[in-house]
């Protein structure tokens, strides 16, 4: 009788260890990097031994398995021998059937449970045991990544570690915009964090005033005709051109303008707008907007011109252009309003050809693609592969596209209206 019980007093041990071993590759793999970080740097030892920990998942994860599967199947193998002396060849199946239920509910389920509601809590206080058993069960762990490494090249696979699945910015991106659905965090902070993370995706040309809705004024106007059209502007710089509008000779600022009235050395008939201007700064339309955001502060200037590869003037961009890609748009008691997106009673929006998609997107919380096109009408003329007439409409992307007018080749207005299902695959009517 002292042996039945001490048999199954072994296997109650054995089914803890395999709780132990479950829940701390639960606690450990879902932990936060970040929060242990974090909380390494303020002193917390326990974290720092998680952090050592899980640098090396694969070391790790091989050695937890290789716990739990020996108390596991040495569990089952006492129990099998216990159940085989009171009930015979029977006791197999009662053996499995029970060790089954046993090992799923107390060895599986149950410290996974416990373990995923707190993990970086359940990490800090099972990282101090689980270091010691890494290190001893390393040799083994080694051996058989060295077995499984051999076993898939010889059906062709060739091991590769290190390589993320997804970019840190995407996961960030991923657990910023879980954390909306969750209600965590708002709209405005995830347009923010979204705007931040996108820097290094987006371009120069993404965002830059195209050419066609710059200010310029023309260097050869009369002085004080040339100054008028400036202090209308709702801009404090202004490019002039000299002979063609794309010939950009210099940069206008108002302070400057204004500095030389006011110590009287010119007046409004006498200033030469080009001795005025500063030398205009050229950037490639390829540009990121994370370096042309560390070449303005650099520079310590606020506004550059856009050209293509053939050297061509396709448009501005300023340091506010870029701020408010993170933080939204900035106005200010001169900034003029555009109403470029105008909700109607029906759901639908009234939509200028030129408005970003991404504008519209973050007004509006959709989806519309923005990486093949820039603006509305660039995004229908891409899909549609046409140059519309007014009154055509096209459907894609869940959103019904009715092209309201058009000025020569540009699409000036556009109504979009959300479909109750969207649909597939592109699709258009006339």
């Amino acid at each position: 009788m002292s042996m039945i019980w001490l048999s199954a007093l072994v296997v109650l041990l054995l089914i803890v260890l395999s709780g132990f071993f479950s829940g701390s590759e639960t606690a450990l793999t879902a932990t936060s990097r970040a929060r242990m970080r974090q909380l390494e740097k303020s002193g917390d030892r326990r974290a720092g031994i998680v952090n050592h920990l899980i640098r090396d998942r694969e070391r790790l994860i091989g050695a937890i398995l290789l716990g739990n599967n020996l108390v596991n199947i040495l569990a089952s193998a006492i129990a099998t021998s216990f159940f085989l002396t009171l009930f015979g060849q029977a006791g197999v199946a009662y053996a499995t059937l029970v060790m089954t239920l046993i090992v799923l509910v107390f060895g599986e389920v149950l410290p996974k449970t416990l373990a995923i509601g707190s993990p970086d809590r359940a990490s800090r206080a099972v990282a101090p045991i689980i270091a010691p058993i890494v290190v001893v069960f390393s040799p083994v762990t080694i051996a058989v990544q060295f077995v499984v490494q051999r076993v898939l090249r010889l059906f062709g696979h060739e091991p590769q570690s290190g390589l993320a699945l997804v970019s840190p910015a995407d996961e960030i991106r991923g657990q910023v915009d879980l954390f909306h659905a969750e209600g965590s965090v708002v709209k405005a902070e995830r347009d923010r964090l979204g705007g931040l993370l996108d820097l290094g995706e987006l371009d120069v040309a993404d965002i830059m005033v195209h050419r066609t809705n710059m200010h310029t004024v023309d260097a050869d106007d009369p002085p004080e005709q040339a100054l008028q059209q400036i202090l209308n502007a709702p801009y404090t710089r202004v490019p002039i051109w000299q002979e063609e509008p794309e010939n950009i000779v210099g940069v206008v600022h108002v302070k400057d303008i204004l500095r030389r009235l006011s110590t009287g050395e010119s007046d409004a008939a006498s200033i030469d707008l080009r001795e005025v201007a500063t030398e205009p700064w050229f950037v490639p339309e390829t540009t990121s907007l994370s370096d042309q955001l560390n070449a303005f502060l650099k520079r310590k200037a606020h506004f550059a011109l856009v050209v293509d590869e053939y050297g061509e003037v396709q448009g501005l961009v300023t340091l506010e252009d870029i701020i408010e890609e993170i933080v939204g748009d900035i106005a200010d008691e001169h900034d003029v309003e555009v109403e470029g997106v105008r909700r109607q009673p029906d759901g639908s929006l009234i939509v200028d050809g030129a408005v970003a998609v991404r504008d519209v997107n973050r007004a509006m919380d959709w989806t519309l693609p923005d990486e093949a096109a820039t603006t509305m009408a660039g995004l229908v003329i891409h899909e549609a592969r046409i140059i519309p007439e007014p009154g055509q409409v096209f459907t894609f992307f869940g959103f019904r596209f009715r092209v309201l007018r058009k000025v020569r080749n540009r699409i000036t207005s556009l109504r979009v209206t959300p479909l109750a299902r969207p649909t597939g695959s592109p699709a258009a009517t006339g």
